[in-house]
């Protein structure tokens, strides 16, 4: 197990005017044992940044150091880093066992100590009545839960997970995450986990890393970056609902600032008698809790209420909204960062 650090790492594809550059100089220290989840939007390079990792793409310049160590010269076989993808990229005429072990089996790992690592790591992710059976024979979970274990005897001191949950059905995946945390809680391996969908990044990590456009936009607690985003992009992405953003704040009682934007998380919106008049022109039952998609002026707002709201509103009808001071939030309408 070991630490990992970015240091101003680039990322480019082709040279000289031409040359697309796809990361500009991520720079992050993550610590021993840490699980570290990278979150961003389709083509922001999160991906490039966990393959530069294993050593799948060269870095154009800076440096990735792994317990210490800069790797960017080594191979991939010699980062000691194990990898769980999105496909399960299993042997299919193999059993569960020798799909485990292959990798072993290639290391020329004694034969003793290939079966104890195995049986271990089948017993941690609940495999060992599975180990007989092939790929072919397994639900989509277990397939996923085989690829972590064949990551997890290699006793790597990185993991790196590439979007392992995105082939799984919804209850899968929530119930493949609680098996990541778990697993993470008992070996306590350094690992970076890439998704694009926010609301596992905010159940797994510990810290997380926010891409935009090949950009680190915050680095932080889910609490940090979910409670106090650094910038604009971090505010609307990172929360379901995304958090309003009024580029004219409704009035100047809140603390306004000049040449700033405003922001509001839904549920920091409550329903009453005095505040914002809106409009309702949706609104989303979802069972505890209602969504109201309002619009203020030119503006949209959205209103997350519960159960406590005893009759939803009528949509087209007037409501007056009120947010709660020590909630508010502002953004440099220029830079969009936080003010």
């Amino acid at each position: 197990m070991a630490s990992l650090q970015f240091n101003n790492v680039i990322k480019r594809y082709g040279s000289g005017k031409d040359a697309l550059q796809v990361l500009h100089g991520v720079n992050a220290e993550i610590k021993d044992h840490e699980f570290i989840v990278i979150v961003g939007p389709s083509g922001c390079g999160k991906s490039t940044l966990l393959r530069m990792v294993a050593g799948l793409e060269e870095v154009s310049d800076g440096q990735i150091s792994i317990g210490g160590k800069v790797v960017n010269e080594l191979e991939p076989s010699e980062r000691d880093i194990a990898m769980v993808f999105q496909n399960y990229a299993l042997y299919p005429h193999m059993s569960v066992f020798d799909n485990m072990a292959y990798g072993l089996k290639i290391a020329k790992v004694p034969k003793e100590e290939i079966k104890t690592r195995v049986d271990k790591a089948a017993k941690i992710l609940e495999l060992g009545h599975l180990l007989d059976r092939k790929p072919r024979a397994l639900s989509g979970g277990q397939r996923q839960r085989v690829a972590m274990g064949r990551a997890i005897v290699r006793q790597p001191q990185v993991f790196l997970f590439d979007e392992p949950l995105s082939n799984l059905d919804a209850k899968l995946r929530v119930q493949t995450r609680l098996e990541i945390q778990k697993l993470h809680r008992e070996l306590g391996i350094t690992s970076l986990f890439v998704t694009h969908d926010q609301v596992e990044a905010m159940t797994l990590a510990q810290r997380m890393m926010v891409m935009n456009a090949g950009r680190m936009e915050q680095f932080g607690t889910p609490e940090e970056v979910y409670n106090r985003p650094a910038t604009t992009f971090v505010a609307s992405f990172m929360g379901s609902p995304p958090m309003n953003l009024l580029k004219q704040a409704p009035n100047a009682d809140f603390g306004g600032k000049p040449g700033a934007i405003l922001g509001i998380r839904p549920e920091h919106l409550t329903v009453g008698a005095t505040g914002w008049a809106v409009q309702v022109d949706t609104i989303e039952m979802l069972g505890a809790e209602r969504l109201l998609y309002c619009r203020m002026g030119g503006e949209a707002l959205i209103v997350r209420t519960d159960e406590s709201l005893s009759k939803a509103p009528e949509i087209g009808t007037t409501i007056h909204v009120e947010p709660r001071p020590d909630r508010l939030h502002w953004f440099d309408a220029d830079t969009g960062k936080r003010i």
